[in-house]
């Protein structure tokens, strides 16, 4: 949006202004004194590290928490939200990464839900879904009504929440994270719908970490740091390299340390032909051969869904193929005595899984026990077959002091911690056993810049120590930051191989769509 056409929006009343707000969590001063102004019909960024203050922030403007001290202003008028229900009467809709959604009612029924508008289920069925194909139509956020939210894909799963809030007569869009779990193709399709909103006079509030997204969609962004606002700027005033400086309060290195070629060593795994069908007997990896050597990161980029987590599952012991075979550790593996996760871990393979939730920790656990999820049978970990939990306390303590995980609390519930923190708590156990191979995917989903450039040197380190380590990322600039040696899959089949001296985006992008070699 150029700075011509934002002026208008500049001149009307303040969709947000929230003044000295104050926000303590025991010791914690998670908002100290904040200033945050938001122009009517805008994308206003709010950017910051992992505990930084700005969910705590948009938790307060919608009602989940209330602020200690410190005043908000809705449209020019001052408001008090105690709660989402006060949020939603003053027109403020949230959408959080995860999703709050019933996944056994139909998409119609969850918008429906506490917001009846008749008595009678037959009228508010119809009353409901005329006024949301008007949405759709007007907004182009197109949905299956009757189709279960279960089966829906993410990207329409989000759709629906902003289609609920926008029900609800949001103004004021809250959204948090919201392309942490998309694919390439729906963040475009979202930020058409997010520019289609501006235009139709929302205002959209973007809590993010991607800076590369903040530059391409907002109009003015917030820095946060340590609970305070440290920076405001129009974005035509920003960069990324000024915004990643602002949010760690330091000069920030992303991209590529080096561009050398480095010497590698033996093969330490070797896929050969392998051919994955899944239940629907669809094909999923077909005649994919891949090597890992010693002392290299080979980067694996491709749209999602085409083989790259069924990569993962074949190679971490999770998916056994129907044809192939594995070599590692001096052991081969054939489809009818496949490799086995135990089997992966005592052969020096350690894997940090793309969904960290589901397949990395245990939620209901406390952080020493999924700091040990996998490990717990090692004798630093147990005594004639008796876990040490002691020794497993201490042992967190010692990874969260070296992963700087925050808060340093073997004690806390994993669900406690902020993303980041869970990934490299994550990363702290597969690491700390100094695997000979690493296989890592989306190793940044989710978290914050300086988390980001720890994450890397942590890669790099790994590589430079001689391990073989494979990584999976969405993010065609995490991708060229990290690799050595990329690989391009398209269809379950490898479409490219490249040094990274020969890695273009124009090239992978090709590569990507199944064109070029």
């Amino acid at each position: 949006m150029s700075s011509e056409s934002a002026s208008p929006a500049m001149a009307a009343p303040l969709a947000v202004h929230m003044s000295g707000i104050n926000k303590r969590f025991g010791a914690v001063a998670a908002n100290a004194d904040v200033e945050l102004r938001v122009h009517s019909g805008t994308v206003h960024g709010i950017v910051g590290e992992n505990g930084a203050g700005k969910s705590t922030l948009m938790s307060i403007l919608y009602g989940f928490y209330q602020a200690d001290s410190g005043s908000i202003a809705v449209l020019g008028k001052p408001v008090t939200i105690r709660h989402a229900d006060d949020a939603i009467a003053h027109g403020i809709g949230m959408v959080h990464q995860h999703f709050m959604l019933v996944d056994t009612l139909t998409a119609l029924e969850n918008v429906m839900l506490g917001a009846e508008p008749h008595w009678l289920l037959q009228k508010a069925d119809a009353s409901v879904r005329s006024k949301l194909d008007a949405l759709m139509q007007a907004t182009g956020l197109q949905v299956k009504l009757d189709a279960l939210v279960a089966d829906l894909p993410v990207g329409d799963r989000q759709r629906l929440e902003i289609l609920k809030a926008l029900y609800r007569g949001a103004k004021v869009l809250i959204l948090d994270e919201p392309t942490a779990v998309l694919t390439p193709q729906e963040t475009e399709h979202l930020f058409k719908v997010l520019r289609v909103l501006r235009e139709q006079g929302t205002t959209i509030l973007l809590i993010t970490h991607k800076l590369k997204e903040v530059m391409g969609l907002c109009d003015r962004v917030t820095v946060m740091r340590g609970g305070r606002v440290v920076q405001e700027l129009p974005i035509a005033e920003a960069s990324i390299e000024k915004l990643a400086e602002a949010m760690v309060g330091r000069k920030v290195q992303m991209g590529r340390v080096d561009q050398d070629t480095r010497p590698v060593g033996d093969v330490l795994l070797d896929l050969r032909d392998v051919l994955v069908r899944d239940a629907m007997q669809v094909v999923r990896l077909q005649g994919l051969n891949l090597q890992l050597r010693a002392g290299e990161i080979v980067g694996v980029a491709g749209v999602s869904g085409n083989g790259q987590s069924e990569l993962l599952d074949v190679l971490s012991g999770l998916l056994a193929p129907q044809e192939g075979s594995l070599q590692l550790g001096g052991q081969q593996f054939l489809p009818q005595r496949w490799l086995d996760p135990q089997t992966a871990r005592a052969l020096g393979l350690a894997h940090v899984p793309e969904d960290r939730h589901a397949r990395a920790m245990v939620m209901d656990f406390v952080a020493w026990e999924s700091a040990v999820l996998g490990y717990d049978g090692l004798t630093e970990y147990a005594t004639r077959g008796w876990m040490a939990h002691g020794r497993m306390r201490q042992a967190t303590a010692r990874m969260m002091e070296r992963f700087d995980v925050r808060p340093r609390d073997p004690e806390l519930g994993s669900s406690k911690f902020s993303g980041g923190n869970q990934q490299k708590l994550v990363l702290a156990r597969e690491l700390g056993q100094s695997p000979k191979v690493l296989l890592v995917g989306q190793p940044t989903r989710g978290v914050d810049i300086g988390a980001i450039e720890f994450i890397y040197s942590q890669l790099r380190a790994m590589r430079d120590a001689g391990c073989a380590v494979l990584v999976v990322s969405s993010e065609l600039d995490e991708i060229l930051a990290l690799s050595d040696r990329v690989i391009v899959m398209n269809q379950g089949r490898v479409t490219g191989e490249l040094a990274i001296q020969d890695c273009t985006e124009a090239g992978i992008g090709l590569l990507m769509t199944g064109g070029g070699q």
